[in-house]
């Protein structure tokens, strides 16, 4: 037997380390049946999607869910029965004058239906910017006053007038609008405390949830806020003011009645005398 070759098992190389670590890796970065690459964020337990982190994105939430009370509720921009108007003034004369800077009209909606730039007639003294936002730039190539008058004597004409002591803008305008149909924030008896005329911020903040006139006054926004506080008690609103017209009818014609009575008492009395 002693010519059988007895064969030897081969002795196992000895791979070097440096390739068992690049294979280990290897394995541990191959992709796996369910494909889903996982962030650090992930691995920590706060799972991160398209819509953000799960913290980021709660707050976004919180942010959308703050709906502005006074945004329009659609993108309707033509003339309603109800249009609401505000006026920022600027100084002239001493700067004590109050002259019309701005006008702006809404629809019922909220949506902008004209907002001009207006030259006053007198020279800019004081442009009033805190409060007013004009600025000298503005008036450059703002319309005259007769032009913005006509446009907007056309817009409210035959309409309801909805604003916030609308005397003052209407007065600025040259311009006058039948009481009947004038619904002024400001003298509305429910908004009013102890008889008392109360600020369109103050309602807008109470009523609406909306600050208003932090800084600068926006025109749209007070317009929105005024039209916003009508609609929200239109129907009460509008009850009290065919109550005021139907009294105020009963009143003239029982004036009306008394007058002819005191006549025929008076010429009664006087051919009783001329008969003695």
């Amino acid at each position: 037997m002693g010519g059988e070759v007895t064969k030897k098992k081969p002795k196992p190389t000895q791979m070097n380390p440096n390739w068992v670590q690049l294979q280990q890796k290897l394995k541990l970065n191959a992709p796996k049946p369910y494909s889903r690459t996982f962030k650090k964020s992930e691995e920590d337990g706060t799972s991160e999607s398209i819509l953000g982190k799960r913290k980021d994105r709660s707050d976004d939430e919180s942010d959308d869910s703050e709906i502005n009370p006074l945004a329009p509720v659609n993108d309707d921009s033509s003339v309603t029965d109800a249009v609401a108007m505000d006026c920022e003034m600027v100084g002239v004369g001493e700067g004590n004058k109050s002259a019309l800077g701005r006008v702006t009209l809404i629809n019922k909606w909220g949506n902008v239906i004209y907002d001009e730039f207006v030259r006053p007639l007198e020279r800019v003294v004081d442009f009033r910017t805190f409060v007013s936002g004009i600025r000298p730039r503005d008036l450059r190539k703002a319309k005259d006053l007769w032009s913005a008058q006509k446009k907007v004597a056309e817009l409210i004409k035959g309409r309801i007038l909805v604003g916030h002591a609308l005397h003052n803008d209407l007065k600025a305008l040259l311009l006058s609008h039948p009481k009947k149909d004038i619904r002024d924030t400001s003298e509305y008896q429910p908004f009013q405390t102890t008889g008392s005329r109360r600020a369109l911020k103050h309602l807008a903040e109470e009523f609406l949830g909306a600050e208003i006139q932090s800084g600068e006054h926006c025109p749209i926004e007070d317009a929105r806020a005024a039209m916003m506080l009508y609609q929200r008690n239109r129907k009460e609103w509008e009850k009290s003011v065919k109550d005021q017209v139907r009294n105020k009818k009963k009143q003239g014609k029982r004036k009306q009645k008394k007058k002819p009575k005191n006549e025929d008492a008076s010429n009664v009395s006087q051919d009783g005398y001329e008969s003695l």
